[in-house]
């Protein structure tokens, strides 16, 4: 997302962080609950596949057309695909040893407190 972002319209937060918690408590959710992708706007949040597509809907092209085309199709299927991707996402996309937030050209980008 970050590569795809250059504008900078999104910043991140671990769900763990005492930033994260913060959020998930505006958003209603538990603070303990970590278990999905969250998007917090102004008024608004998203969770797991409605979060994803929002996000695609505001990056670099071509996501934004993935994301047209994922909005027709029924929630339940949505979020079952994005729960089967998400449950493997270390054989889809593999893992790495570094983490971005320690990548100087987005370190304004992550919200650590």
């Amino acid at each position: 997302m970050l590569d795809n972002d250059p504008t900078g319209v999104y910043r991140l937060a671990a769900l763990q962080s005492p930033a994260g918690r913060r959020l998930l408590q505006r958003c209603g959710r538990s603070p303990d609950d970590i278990s999905s992708i969250v998007l917090v706007e102004r008024d608004s949040h998203y969770i797991r596949s409605e979060a994803i597509l929002r996000i695609g809907w505001k990056l670099r092209v071509p996501l934004p057309l993935l994301a047209a085309f994922g909005f027709p199709v029924p929630l339940p299927l949505r979020d079952a695909f994005y729960d089967a991707v998400a449950n493997n996402r270390y054989n889809f996309f593999g893992r790495t040893d570094s983490c971005r937030v320690d990548d100087g050209r987005f370190k304004d980008r992550f919200i650590v407190n």
